[in-house]
């Protein structure tokens, strides 16, 4: 059986999050930098400009990730941090207008991003990434932790299109459905306290 260590992505450790997020999918030219600065800065960026970006806010406290490591090789990722410091949330009408928390509130937290490699996928690190953002979002004094998951059995998607988490794993986690912005797009929830 393999051994998974899920830790956070502090500054130390920016070769693993390169290669966690070099797996397949979009991981490697987002730099998981989407949910964190406008379209147009975006549109407007480097993939290295965004390495940047990530580089920085992986020496900040807390980091705005885990890196999940198989059998010591980094293997996946999960973006997890307040909304407020992933500002696109607020301008994303979909979840601005049906998310119940307020946006100005740094209590609510928000799970935005998974990125697993290929060779680890189906192995259930997924579900494993999701329960430790829920505990490192209580740790650092989250009241309810937010998702924005895909609903798989609305019709099939692209690998690439699951980067927000498949609602099935956040519900065997706990989470309940608050809002259903479009038939295969869910909001979900995480009470803390």
């Amino acid at each position: 059986m393999s051994e998974i260590l899920i830790a956070p992505a502090t500054s130390d450790r920016v070769a693993d999050a390169e290669y966690a997020l070099s797996g397949g999918g979009d991981g490697r030219s987002c730099q998981c930098q989407w949910w964190t600065i406008t379209n147009a800065q975006f549109q407007n960026t480097t993939q290295d400009e965004r390495a940047g970006l990530l580089r920085d806010e992986m020496a900040s406290d807390p980091p705005p990730a885990l890196i999940a490591y198989v059998d010591g090789e980094a293997a996946g990722w999960v973006r997890v941090g307040p909304r407020t410091a992933q500002p696109r949330l607020a301008r994303t009408r979909e979840f601005a207008t049906n998310s119940p928390e307020p946006f100005d509130d740094p209590s609510v937290w928000a799970v935005t991003c998974f990125v697993v490699r290929k060779e680890h996928r189906a192995t259930g690190l997924n579900s494993r990434l999701l329960d430790a953002a829920v505990d490192f979002a209580r740790d650092h004094g989250a009241r309810v932790i937010e998702g924005y998951p895909i609903d798989v059995s609305a019709g099939p998607k692209r690998a690439n299109d699951l980067f927000r988490g498949i609602l099935s794993v956040f519900q065997d986690a706990g989470f309940r459905e608050v809002a259903r912005p479009r038939p295969d797009r869910a909001i979900v929830a995480l009470a803390l306290d």
